[in-house]
């Protein structure tokens, strides 16, 4: 389970005083238990799918980081950003790459009959539920889309 992961990475983080880790995994962590709140206060539990949704919006704000302080000219905070984005990164499977993505679009989009932009919705959500945590989301909606129209 990915929540027993990032516990461990925590101790190891803390016994081999890596600041940079153990900084991060307690963002992360702190995510996770605000997320772990909501989702009591509605009945439902956190699975390792919502987990690994919400680290790659963790890397997806890191990159957006990344490239303001590149454009400010603040190579050390752009630094730290990748610092970060690299120990968040190891916590999501292998990610597929931009002719994987294409096929798995491809591969939903015959098996569930997708005909139009209508569609687009129930395409999204069964990649969703299939890659949770495995594919940019942003690309692979984008590529529907073309494929859709």
């Amino acid at each position: 389970m990915l929540r027993d992961r990032l516990n461990e990475e925590l101790k190891v983080a803390v016994r081999a005083k890596d600041h940079r880790a153990l900084s991060t995994i307690r963002l992360i962590l702190a995510a996770l238990k605000d997320r772990d709140i909501c989702a009591r206060g509605r009945g439902e539990t956190v699975e390792d799918a919502d987990i690994l949704l919400m680290l790659q919006s963790m890397i997806k704000q890191r990159r957006d980081s990344i490239a303001m302080y590149e454009q400010g000219c603040r190579m050390d905070l752009a630094q730290q950003e990748q610092e970060e984005l690299d120990i968040i990164q190891a916590f999501l499977p292998h990610q597929l790459d931009a002719s994987e993505i294409d096929s798995a679009v491809d591969s939903v989009i015959g098996e569930i009959a997708a005909k139009g932009l209508k569609d687009m919705g129930r395409v999204m959500a069964t990649l969703r539920a299939r890659y949770a945590g495995q594919m940019d989301f942003g690309k692979a909606s984008a590529i529907a889309k073309a494929r859709l129209a």
